[in-house]
């Protein structure tokens, strides 16, 4: 039985499908028989109406911002719904959200990212197996007392290095969180709010998390409509 949080995205090809719900039903009940009972929650439903191929799947994108935002996993009824497209293999890899297709019910978690990976190329497959090799080979030479690594006279230069590129890691992450909320922050005050206090309990009433795992008070709010541009409410 499944357990957490699900985001459900279905995709119907012609608007005509998307008006009639034909296939959108199938669908959905594909979903629910495999999450199959169990303690979770549909936190959300996004729906796809397309007609021939595009570059673009805009509900695919809120789908992705929504599990992020809700630390929730993506679940699809059929592999053949994200996959006709490489470029959308590739948005999936970085979103950074694990999938579940309802016709690869063992495909989930870390193996799940791999065959995501491989299904958009089979050289990410080949680096990992070059990696797997220099880590198992590293730790060959550790067990026979080979000493590795040590200061050659860049240590110093790296560690700057290293703490710039995590800096830059953070920031962008950061950047991302903000813009996936930027949507929320929106309805939230569409729906009437017009301080920072107000938009803060709209976030925590919808059940969405803080970076940190917390509960958002205006402070916060103040600094995501920062990053995105935005004007800070009255508090």
């Amino acid at each position: 039985m499944s357990s957490g949080r699900y985001v459900a995205y279905y995709r119907v090809s012609t608007d005509k499908q998307g008006r009639s719900g034909l296939g959108l039903e199938a669908q959905q009940q594909t979903v629910r028989a495999r999450l199959n009972g169990g303690d979770w929650t549909i936190c959300g439903e996004f729906t796809e109406v397309e007609s021939g191929r595009v570059s673009y799947r805009p509900e695919l994108e809120k789908a992705l911002a929504h599990c992020r935002l809700m630390r929730a996993k993506l679940i699809v009824a059929n592999v053949s719904r994200l996959t006709r497209n490489p470029d959308f293999m590739g948005r999936l890899v970085k979103a950074e959200v694990s999938v579940e297709f309802c016709d690869l019910p063992m495909v989930e978690g870390p193996v799940g990212t791999f065959m995501l990976r491989q299904m958009l190329s089979v050289a990410e497959l080949e680096a990992g197996m070059i990696a797997e090799r220099t880590r198992k080979a590293l730790a060959a030479a550790r067990a026979r007392g080979t000493k590795l690594g040590g200061d050659r006279g860049n240590l110093r230069a790296d560690g700057v290095q290293g703490r710039e590129i995590s800096k830059q890691v953070r920031r962008a992450k950061a950047e991302g969180r903000a813009s996936d909320l930027s949507s929320v922050i929106r309805a939230i005050e569409q729906a009437g709010a017009t301080s920072l206090r107000q938009i803060a309990d709209g976030l925590n009433s919808r059940g969405i998390e803080t970076a940190r795992g917390g509960l958002w008070s205006a402070v916060q709010v103040s600094r995501v409509l920062d990053k995105i541009g935005r004007s800070p409410a009255a508090s």
